[in-house]
């Protein structure tokens, strides 16, 4: 080696498993202006969501006109994320959507015409459409219509990665598309009715079974086997949390809006190495890591699937079993994306889902520890305004680490509340328990005695309850 080169160790690392997964999504590409959609597409029975050039439509029915930008700005990161080009983007102000077109007949004429001015072949609306909406809207526009809810289920089918998220997702795709399938009526029969080949005689000759009955079927089929599988899923899942809990070890999950850093917070926490990219829903798949807290104790920590407003009802739905890790955590860290203008919209919107998971459970929500992240990015007036509106937040930046000490003494005061002081006599013998002091609790003192091992410690109260026998006193420390 010459005195002019240096040594860089970085380029010789090992990838982390979020770095070879990064690669992993990027390396297929779309590439513009290869497409050969047909002309007619409503004659289309199956299409692929194929997005290149897009134009949104939003209905502007209640908030400010920047609550409306925004909400449009959201769809157009969703459209560029599903790997679109956006080349436009209008918005209707209306009471209520048009329950024909979405957006009026007058105005989707106008839209066909922004829609041959930009060479777009796919319009995408902010909102769920009804099949009969998108159906009239295509006529209208002449290329082909998708909601918001088919461009997030989009999103989800590229980045589920697991066998569990792969079939949540299909699961969710079929239930959105079963009410949409659309044929090309009797003349597709496949049976014929009565008996076939004969004369059956008056009411027994007939059409039969047409093909989308027959589509219609299958997909039903494979929905009930798609929830067996999921179910099967779900009680391993329950297994796995039920052992976590039993080992008395604290779980915390991160939860919160989509792109708002969870991720990266859990890497800047346990140094996990998850996947972290600029995009929406770049995590769907729980990854539950080891943490340890300021006390030394140990937690679990669990990064969940983003939120968004307005989550398609069948994703959900479908991801409850997955979703249900924050509803039986014992810490919540609901992670708010600081650089955003408005984050308190994004704060409502996690909270309204969390409900929805909860059900009945609500009242059993953990708590829930507020943590806005992106300080580095955020607009200083935007954080002022937030100290003041959310006193008890924790502010850091997960890429520079700044304010992660502060976020742990939070997270290590709010796991230990409620925990108890005990000072015990523990038989030599005993090993198991003392084990489990320094792994759930946090000794303040130990002396080795003739008898064994004299210590006082601070520990949750099921395991206080194990050690009473040892016990000779006990406190309960306050939150």
């Amino acid at each position: 080696m010459t005195q002019t080169e240096t040594w860089e160790p970085a380029e010789w690392a090992e990838p982390t498993v979020g770095e070879l997964q990064l690669r992993e999504r990027t390396s297929l590409r779309r590439v513009a202006g290869l497409s050969t959609e047909l002309d007619d597409v409503t004659e289309v029975e199956y299409r692929r969501l194929r997005l290149e050039q897009v134009v949104l439509v939003g209905v502007w029915t209640e908030g400010s006109a920047a609550q409306a930008d925004s909400s449009l700005a959201e769809l157009k990161a969703l459209a560029e994320t599903a790997g679109s080009v956006v080349l436009d983007g209008v918005i209707q102000r209306r009471d209520r959507p048009d329950p024909a077109t979405y957006i009026g007949s007058g105005k989707a004429h106008e839209l066909r015409e922004v829609v041959l001015a930009t060479g777009a072949d796919t319009v995408i609306c902010d909102g769920e459409l009804t099949p009969a909406q998108l159906n009239a809207l295509e006529k209208v526009v002449k290329v082909k219509v998708i909601d918001r809810t088919a461009l997030i289920l989009d999103i989800f089918a590229q980045h589920a990665t697991s066998r569990e998220g792969k079939a949540q997702v299909t699961l969710a795709q079929m239930e959105y598309m079963l009410p949409r399938l659309r044929g090309w009526g009797e003349a597709l029969s496949r049976q014929a009715g009565g008996r076939a080949g004969s004369n059956g005689g008056v009411g027994l000759r007939g059409p039969g079974e047409t093909k989308i009955e027959t589509d219609r079927r299958r997909i039903r089929e494979r929905m009930a086997k798609l929830r067996r599988e999921i179910k099967g899923m779900k009680q391993a899942r329950d297994t796995k949390r039920g052992a976590r809990r039993r080992s008395g070890v604290p779980s915390i999950a991160i939860a919160g809006y989509t792109n708002a850093g969870k991720s990266s917070l859990l890497n800047a926490i346990t140094d996990a190495g998850v996947l972290v990219q600029d995009a929406l829903f770049a995590t769907l798949d729980p990854t539950t890591r080891h943490g340890t807290l300021t006390d030394g104790r140990d937690v679990v920590l669990t990064d969940t699937v983003g939120f968004v407003r307005h989550l398609p009802t069948q994703l959900v739905e479908a991801f409850r079993s997955t979703l249900e890790e924050v509803v039986d955590a014992d810490l919540l860290l609901h992670v708010v994306d600081g650089s955003d203008p408005m984050p308190q919209r994004q704060i409502d919107a996690v909270r309204q889902v969390l409900r929805e998971v909860a059900g009945e459970r609500e009242a059993a929500l953990p708590r829930e520890l507020l943590v806005v992240n992106k300080t580095d990015a955020a607009d200083p007036v935007v954080l002022a305004q937030l100290r003041v509106a959310l006193p008890e937040a924790v502010f850091v930046s997960a890429h520079t680490r700044d304010g992660i000490d502060e976020l742990l003494r939070r997270m290590t005061d709010l796991i230990t509340a409620g925990d108890v002081e005990v000072t015990a006599l523990l038989p030599y013998d005993r090993g198991d328990l003392l084990a489990r002091i320094h792994a759930e609790g946090t000794v303040v003192s130990a002396e080795h005695e003739a008898d064994g091992t004299r210590l006082t410690a601070r520990v949750p109260g099921a395991l206080a309850g194990l050690l009473s026998r040892f016990e000779e006193n006990a406190r309960t420390i306050d939150g």
